[in-house]
């Protein structure tokens, strides 16, 4: 197991004591999968729309209100799942080293 003492002397940032922080209390799965839904929010812009998320496995499930936004979202799957991606990886309290919620592979629209 990983020791997640912060160093006195060490200068760290506010985004790197958190993550340290997270670590320490096994919060990265969940912090993880709040911070991809967001990401889903504002890549897809269909957070009105959005009735229920879930992750698992790689795999953003999205159930959307509407059938003519699911339609639409159809077609740009592949580019969302890149803007998703792109957020999570410019995001510092986004933990990239986490086992169980990492970086999106698949979107299932329903």
């Amino acid at each position: 197991m990983a020791d997640y003492r912060i160093p006195l002397k060490k200068t760290l940032s506010i985004a790197q004591a958190v993550k340290l922080w997270m670590k320490s209390e096994h919060l990265g799965g969940t912090f993880n999968t709040r911070r991809i839904f967001n990401a889903w929010d504002a890549a897809s812009g269909a957070a009105p729309y959005t009735l229920k998320r879930y992750f698992r496995d790689g795999t953003l499930h999205i159930t959307l209100s509407s059938s003519v936004v699911r339609s639409q979202l159809a077609f740009q799957k592949d580019t969302l799942i890149e803007k998703i991606n792109r957020l999570l990886e410019q995001d510092e309290l986004f933990d990239k080293e986490n086992d169980t919620v990492s970086l999106v592979r698949d979107l299932k629209l329903k």
